[in-house]
């Protein structure tokens, strides 16, 4: 379920080859003194009866790298690579990606900072 700043993806069928999970995604723009707009997200959730809470931020240019982070994160605590958030919620995350592209104001084709992508850890 997708609404502005918020997505939520759950499974609650677990199978053998996917646990039972809830997680949510909370993102909001923040603007930074000395690295200027910043995509702040929170993930909460439980996968296989373990909660979890993360949190990371993005650069503006490379704040549209969230999906991989957040599936990283995922995986990290037992959500298996190949049942990623992504695949399963593809149209929210489209609807998530606009809004995020919204917020920051950026436009396709933008230039990346590749130092950012090292400090961001992409």
């Amino acid at each position: 379920m997708f609404e502005p700043g918020h997505l939520h993806s759950a499974n609650s069928i677990g199978t053998a080859e996917q646990p039972v999970f809830s997680i949510d995604l909370y993102y909001e723009v923040r603007q930074d003194p000395a690295e200027g707009a910043m995509l702040h997200m929170r993930m909460v959730g439980e996968v296989a009866g373990k909660a979890f809470e993360e949190s990371f931020e993005l650069h503006r240019d490379t704040a549209f790298n969230f999906a991989s982070v957040a599936s990283r994160l995922a995986q990290k605590h037992g959500l298996p690579p190949e049942h990623s958030l992504i695949m399963h919620r593809h149209g929210e995350y489209d609807l998530m990606f606009e809004d995020i592209r919204a917020k920051l104001g950026s436009h396709s084709g933008d230039p990346v900072d590749l130092d950012h992508l090292e400090k961001d850890g992409l």
